[in-house]
Order: structure tokens, then C-alpha cells, then sequence
């Protein structure tokens, strides 16, 4: 417990609710919490909270999305209780620690705390976790919360749980967490928002610094401008600089050294105006002080994964309304301020109303690996807030089997080596396998450059070894290239990690490639055959690099970094690889594949390394089971052409879904000619057997197999409810013609077939009269009805003048009801 600790000493707003919130934690172990930016809520809150006795002298763990804030939060806390940072307070971020056994408040960044789980599950010494700018929606966080509701379901119901954020779809967040929220109506200043019109998203950077300029001279005080990433801030920093030689314009992002981010946040030591040009890492938890004025592009970049390629690009986007007002809010934290949003407002009501959960977009290997390693084998059924989409979330598993990380979705005990790596799955896949061929030297500083942003940029080429050479000439000569520093910070920690030392020697090019190789198994890429510097990747992608690289006319590469173009794509980093060190990679495999083209199944055996084939021969024998699922797979892609969905079939489609439709009480199955394709294995793959070419597929008779797949009652049903023809009064059996979406069947039949029948058909038990469609002797429409008694009453004697004048061989009678019906000619007598 914090002594001397007076919270109202503290000028701020959540003071206010305080009282609340303690009493609401002592009751229940689940809370919201939603207060404006400037409230108080990351420091004088938490701060408040330490000495309550539920905590039972156990931590609270505060999760931030960002390292920046992290450091910058704890430090703030530190200062407020007058005690040093790593004593009471403490924070934790990657490859740094400043805590100590009197730590009671850790901030941390949202990854650690997973970690956190594997050694003790039940965080046993941790009395409340809180999620602090929780509408961020990262995936740390959303896996953090998921394993915390877990513990605190099944083991610790004392674990209090804590949400915080200033723009936060409370009302969904309390039904799925069954938590109650409290308001804290802050001390936000008015701010007065503007829209300016909308820039050019090819041009952000100079549209945005052009539109800030005349700001400047109506408004005093300091400028906040948000610009989506590095590129953009630099080429509004250049224009600006040149513009306004009297204010200190300076850059905030991510990957600049602490003091230069200090000097961003904190106040200009000679007293001149700043214009602050960051990412949005300024949003949230960060203070910069004296800001009045904010300037909004309306855009950001994030990572999105994308499912068909494996591949993670960097994604411009426009920003979500709650986003927009979290950096609004940015200028009315000391005063009321001014905030200029360069969109219209059309565009704005087209914004979606809150940021995309990073869960739906991110690559989930690591999160996979991590729930693997805690023992959550059923991830799919974890209560998430945001479930993860299946489809990623299997190309995950896949990826970790390629690593060897798993073996039929169990862990191996590599796979727990490689989580004990703190790091992608894939780096420390190749860290391993480095320190198995004794060259970590090499992995450490791979991993560091694969890590971070590339240090020479595309102009120096592809070549990943000339990365690994400026950063050996930093280290051993002191040779300085633009942002090898903190790439050489980033390898001294994998060094430390592995205690190991640096390496300064000459590299081996082609042990780059096989330490990437390891990393990214699926990237291994051939040449192709005729295509000057175009590669096939092990995944099946087609990538290209320039026909002057340096590496265009290597035989087989390594890469790294490859973008997701449709089509062609483009590789931006790659090592050459001997293929003699691809031997232990190579598979045989059995391939069964059906072949329309070439009239059925195709048997061969494959010698490849993922989807480069270096070699093939013919099968004698094959397993049953794979032809089986070799022919369902064609099924699936192009059972619309290889099954004879003829007229009949279609039909009793149709009839099935017509009562599925009018009888949702009864368990008819979804059927259509798609899912059917999609879906095979449900009711085809028993009558598989002995099908080898395309003929013995269309020979199947589907509506047979089909009506066998129903229920015994469902088929007696069938027949009952959906005739497939109907008894006229000629004696006559007409089909009746089912149609999609449930709409009315027709039965087209000769006027003449239907004298003496007074009443409409009906089917569906007599719920649904059919359409009747009278033809003329000659089969063509001449009525359309429902109701035959009325037809027969009225619109029979408009009909039967034309037809007697047209068919004057055939017999007309006066009274239909009462007249034999007939089917050919009837002579008059």
C-alpha cells in the first residue's frame, strides 16, 4: 500500500467516481469503465485502487496497446506517488524490465501478460487486470481478456477484471461480459470541429502540411497533426520546416529514440510553438502537453493478414468515427481547442463507427501457439468478444506445422521450445535451427532485421546479406547507416537471450538463405524456366524482383518479404539457397487429383518442396480412401459440370426447397445446385466406388442417391406433399413444375384435359393451390389461374371464342363443369 498517497490532491475528473467503482469491485469482479482522455483514468485510478482489500495485497496489472505509453504512464504514476519507477510502480515492455519485488502496479504491454500465463495459469499473485484503451481491439488484448475470463470462470472468481476506454461500444461489451458501466463525465474542454475537405490519399503528407499552414496563423498555441505513417510525417516535416522557421516541427512515431519522443510530448524548452506530426500512436494514454489545435488526415496504416497468401502487408485505411473523436479530443485537454478534419461530411457518414478488431485481421499463428502451449486445445470454443475467423485461424495451424510446431494439432516438444522464444513462431523456428548448425551469430542478426523496417530501402536491392553486412560494419567499424542502431539493439537482445556473442566476419549468403528457409518454409522459391527473375514460391505464388537485382538470375531463393499482389507479385527481400541444403526438406507425396480436361483420375507420386514439383512418376497403387477424396475435391470445384444435374434432379431440388420453405417446422434439408457441390461428402460419397473417369460420374443417378439421403419419413413426405405430377380428368398424369424460393409450381396442361374439374389442384396438404397454366390444343398459353371454379364461371367464354375460331375441329362446349374432358380431338357430333 502506497503511504502518504492522498487521491485528492489530484485534481481529476475520475476522483469523482472512485468511491463507486471501488465499492461496485468489492461486489462484483467484472467492470467498465468509460472516461473522457484527461480524466485520470490510466494513473489517479489504478493508483486509487491499491489499497483496497480485496486485492488481498496481490498486483494489478494494467495492459496498455502501446510501448511508448507504457513507459510514459508508469513514469506519470511514479512521479505522482513521489517513489521511483521500479519500486511501487513498475512497467514491463519487450526485452525490458524496470520492476522489483516491492512492485504492486505493473503497466505492461498486452503480450506479456500471456506469457505471464504460461508460468503461473491462475495468476496467483495478480488480485486485477486492466484493460486500458480497450477499443483499440488488438489481438493481445483480445486473447489477454479471453484467458483472464477463463481463469476467473473456472478457477479464480476473485480476479477482477477492468475495461477503460473513452470511446467503447459500452452496451455491447456489458452484455457480453455481463459487466456494469460507469460513466466519468470528465473535464474535456469544448472542442470546435471543422471539416476542410478531402485530400488525396496519394499525396497525405503535403496535402496535409498545404492545408495546416494557414492554421497556424489563426490559432495560437501548439498543433497536433495525425498522418498515417513514417513516409507521410517526413514529407509534411520538409514542407513545413521550410514554411514555418519559427516553430519546432517534429515527428512522433513508433520506431525514434525516447529522447526524440520526448521531445515531441514534452513542452518546447525555449518556449516555441510545436507542430507535432504523429501516428496514431498519439490517440490515446499519451499526454502531449500544450496542444490546442488538432489536424486530422482521417487516415492510418495497419497490418492486415491475408488468409490466400499467408502474408501480412501494411494497409492505408480511412479511421473510424470513434477514432476520429479520440484525436479531436486530443485538443481539449488544458483548454478549449480547435480540431480540423481533412474529409467532408459525407464521408464522415460513411465511416464506420468503431475501429476493426485487429483479431479479424491479424496473422494468429503466435496467438495459436500461445493457447497451445497454455493447454486451450478447443480455441474455437473460447468465449471471445470477437470470435477469430475459422478460416485464419486453420492457415495458422498450418503454418505452425510447417515449422514443426505442431503435429496433428497436438504441440511437440519443439513447438515448446519455439514458444519459449519470445518472438514470431517463425524467427524462433529459425533461431533454433540456427543454434542447431552453430551459427546464432547469423540468426540473431536476421532476426533482427526481419524484425524491423529495412535499414537500406529497396534502392540498395534485394539481397538480405547486405543488411546483414551494414549491420556487421556498425558494429565493428562504427560504419553508421539510417536505422541500424536500433536493429543492433533489437540483435543484442536475441544474443542476450542465447548467450551469444556478436559476429563480425564476412557472410555466408548461402546460410542466410537456409536460416530464412526456416522461417518461411512456404517462401522457398524456384526460378522459373524462360522467365528472366520470376519465381514460384513454395506456396503456389507467382513473385518477380528486378532484371538488374543482384539476385534475378539466382536459380533458387529464400524470401523474406514478398507483397500480396493479386497476379504477379513482387519480392522485396530474399537470400540465394544452395539446393543441396533443400534436401532435408524435400517430400514425396501421393497425389491423386481428378482431371476433367484429361477424363478422370490422375495418379502420380511428386518429389517437391511445398508446390515446386522438382520431380514426378506414374502410381501403380493407390489407397481407395484417397481416389475417394481426390473425387470429392473435383466434386467441390467443379461438380456443376462433372454431375448430371439434369431436369429431374433440379426438380427435386426445388421441390425440397419449396417445402423447406413452406414448412419450416420440418427438418428439410438446404439444398441448391452450389451447396450440393460444396458439401459431397454428406451424400455422394458412399456410391463413389469404381469411379474412374468423367463418364462414371455422369452416369450416377442423383435423384435417386439424393432421395436416399432423406429420412425414410422425409422421402414418404416428399412424394405426399410434392407430387412430382398431378391426375387431370383426361386421365392424364401432368408434371407439375417446381420453382426457386418457394414460388407457386405450375401445371401447364391443354384446356380440354381439365372439363368437370371444378375445384384448383392443391399440394402441401392442401395448404398451396398450384398455378394453372391452360395451353391450346396446340400448346400454348392462353390462361394463367388459381381459381379454376371462377375461370371456369367467367374467363372461359372469352377464351373459348378464340380457340373455336383457331381450333374450330376440336369441340367447345357451353358447360366445361359438366363436359368430358378429352385429350386429343374430340369430333362435334
Amino acid at each position: 500500500m502506497l503511504q502518504n498517497f492522498d487521491i485528492h490532491s489530484f485534481d481529476l475528473p475520475v476522483a469523482d467516481i472512485i468511491p463507486e467503482v471501488s465499492q461496485h469491485l468489492s461486489d462484483s469482479n467484472s467492470l467498465i469503465i468509460q472516461a473522457p482522455p484527461g480524466a485520470g483514468k490510466s494513473t489517479l485510478l489504478p493508483l486509487s485502487l491499491l489499497g483496497e482489500p480485496w486485492l488481498k495485497g496481490k498486483k494489478i496489472m494494467m495492459l496498455e496497446p502501446r510501448r511508448l505509453a507504457t513507459k510514459s504512464i508508469a513514469q506519470r504514476m511514479a512521479a505522482m506517488t513521489n517513489t521511483k519507477v521500479g519500486d511501487v510502480i513498475g512497467y514491463r515492455i519487450r526485452f525490458e524490465s524496470v520492476v522489483s519485488k516491492n512492485t504492486q502496479l505493473e503497466v505492461i504491454t498486452e503480450g506479456i501478460l500471456t506469457r505471464m500465463m504460461h508460468s503461473d495459469n491462475s495468476l496467483e499473485d495478480v488480485g486485477m487486470v486492466i484493460f486500458d484503451e480497450f477499443h483499440e481491439r488488438n489481438l493481445h488484448s483480445e486473447v489477454a481478456l479471453a484467458l483472464c475470463r477463463e481463469i476467473q470462470e473456472v478457477l479464480r472468481p476473485d480476479l477482477r477484471i477492468l475495461l477503460m476506454s473513452a470511446t467503447i461500444d459500452t452496451p455491447t461489451l456489458s452484455e457480453l461480459l455481463n459487466a456494469e458501466v460507469i460513466q466519468s463525465s470528465g473535464r474535456q474542454y469544448p472542442v470546435e470541429v471543422a471539416h476542410l475537405g478531402e485530400i488525396d490519399e496519394y499525396s497525405i503528407g503535403e496535402d496535409t502540411a498545404r492545408k495546416l499552414i494557414p492554421l497556424t496563423h489563426q490559432h495560437q498555441g501548439d498543433f497536433l497533426v495525425f498522418l498515417p505513417g513514417q513516409g507521410d510525417i517526413k514529407k509534411a516535416e520538409s514542407i513545413l520546416r521550410n514554411a514555418l522557421p519559427d516553430d519546432m516541427v517534429l515527428p512522433l512515431y513508433g520506431q525514434l529514440s525516447p529522447s526524440a519522443q520526448n521531445r515531441a510530448i514534452l513542452p518546447d524548452p525555449s518556449g516555441k510553438r510545436k507542430i507535432v506530426l504523429s501516428t496514431d500512436i498519439a490517440e490515446t494514454s499519451l499526454t502531449i502537453e500544450g496542444i490546442k489545435v488538432v489536424v486530422d488526415s482521417g487516415y492510418a496504416k495497419s497490418s492486415k493478414f491475408d488468409p490466400r497468401t499467408g502474408l501480412s502487408r501494411l494497409v492505408l485505411h480511412r479511421i473510424s468515427k470513434d477514432s476520429a473523436d479520440q484525436r479531436s479530443g486530443r485538443a481539449g485537454r488544458l483548454t478549449a481547442g480547435h480540431s480540423y478534419r481533412l474529409w467532408t461530411n459525407a464521408i464522415e457518414n460513411q465511416m464506420a463507427e468503431f475501429r476493426t478488431p485487429e483479431l479479424l485481421e491479424a496473422d494468429l499463428a503466435p496467438m495459436v501457439l500461445d493457447m497451445k502451449a497454455w493447454g486451450q486445445e478447443d480455441i474455437r470454443n473460447m468465449t471471445w468478444l470477437t470470435p477469430p475467423p475459422s478460416g485464419t485461424l486453420s492457415l495458422a495451424e498450418k503454418t505452425l506445422e510447417a515449422i514443426e510446431a505442431l503435429e496433428d494439432g497436438n504441440l511437440t516438444a519443439h513447438g515448446k521450445e519455439i514458444h519459449g522464444v519470445p518472438t514470431h513462431p517463425r524467427i524462433a523456428h529459425m533461431l533454433l535451427n540456427a543454434k542447431n548448425h552453430d551459427e546464432l551469430g547469423l540468426g540473431t542478426d536476421i532476426a533482427a532485421l526481419l524484425d524491423e523496417r529495412d535499414p537500406l530501402g529497396p534502392e540498395a536491392g534485394v539481397d538480405l546479406n547486405l543488411r546483414i553486412e551494414a549491420l556487421r560494419k556498425y558494429r565493428d567499424r562504427g560504419v553508421t547507416v539510417s536505422r541500424i542502431k536500433k536493429i543492433e539493439k533489437l540483435a543484442s537482445s536475441y544474443r542476450f537471450m542465447f548467450k551469444v556473442a556478436p559476429e563480425n566476419k564476412a557472410v555466408d549468403p548461402w546460410m542466410t538463405g537456409l536460416l530464412l528457409a526456416y522461417a518461411y518454409p512456404e517462401r522457398i522459391a524456384a526460378a522459373r524456366p524462360g522467365n528472366n527473375a520470376q519465381f514460384q514460391l513454395a506456396n503456389g505464388k507467382i513473385a518477380q524482383i528486378g532484371h538488374r537485382d543482384d539476385l534475378a538470375h539466382e536459380s533458387w531463393l529464400a524470401v523474406a518479404h514478398v507483397d500480396a499482389r493479386d497476379g504477379m507479385g513482387k519480392i522485396w527481400m530474399a537470400a540465394p539457397i544452395n539446393p543441396k541444403d533443400l534436401a532435408p526438406m524435400l517430400k514425396t507425396k501421393e497425389v491423386l487429383k481428378w482431371d476433367r480436361k484429361k477424363g478422370g483420375l490422375q495418379a502420380h507420386s511428386e518429389i517437391r518442396i511445398g508446390s515446386i514439383i522438382l520431380g514426378t512418376r506414374p502410381l501403380a497403387t493407390y489407397s481407395e480412401g484417397n481416389v475417394k477424396e481426390a473425387i470429392l475435391e473435383a466434386i467441390r470445384e467443379e461438380g456443376e459440370y462433372l454431375l448430371d444435374f439434369n431436369e429431374a434432379v433440379e426438380q427435386l431440388i426445388l421441390r425440397v426447397q419449396s417445402l423447406k420453405i413452406w414448412n419450416p417446422e420440418q427438418e428439410w434439408p438446404n439444398w441448391s445446385v452450389a451447396m450440393l457441390c460444396e458439401t459431397p461428402e454428406k451424400w455422394l460419397e458412399f456410391y463413389l466406388q469404381n469411379i474412374k473417369k468423367n463418364e462414371d460420374l455422369k452416369q450416377l443417378n442423383l435423384v435417386q442417391i439424393l432421395k436416399n439421403s432423406l429420412s425414410f419419413e422425409l422421402q414418404q413426405l416428399l412424394d405426399e406433399l410434392a407430387p412430382t405430377s398431378i391426375d387431370v380428368p383426361s386421365g392424364s398424369k401432368i408434371k407439375l413444375e417446381y420453382r426457386s424460393e418457394g414460388e407457386i409450381p405450375i401445371l401447364s396442361v391443354r384446356l380440354q384435359e381439365l372439363f368437370g374439374l371444378l375445384e384448383t389442384p392443391k399440394i402441401n396438404a392442401g395448404k398451396i393451390p398450384v398455378l394453372i397454366e391452360m395451353l391450346s390444343p396446340g400448346f400454348k398459353p392462353v390462361q394463367l389461374t388459381q381459381d379454376l371454379k371462377s375461370f371456369w364461371q367467367h374467363g372461359y367464354f372469352e377464351v373459348k371464342k378464340e380457340l373455336k375460331r383457331r381450333y374450330p375441329k376440336h369441340e367447345w362446349p357451353e358447360d366445361p363443369i359438366s363436359a368430358e374432358a378429352v385429350r386429343g380431338v374430340k369430333r362435334r357430333t
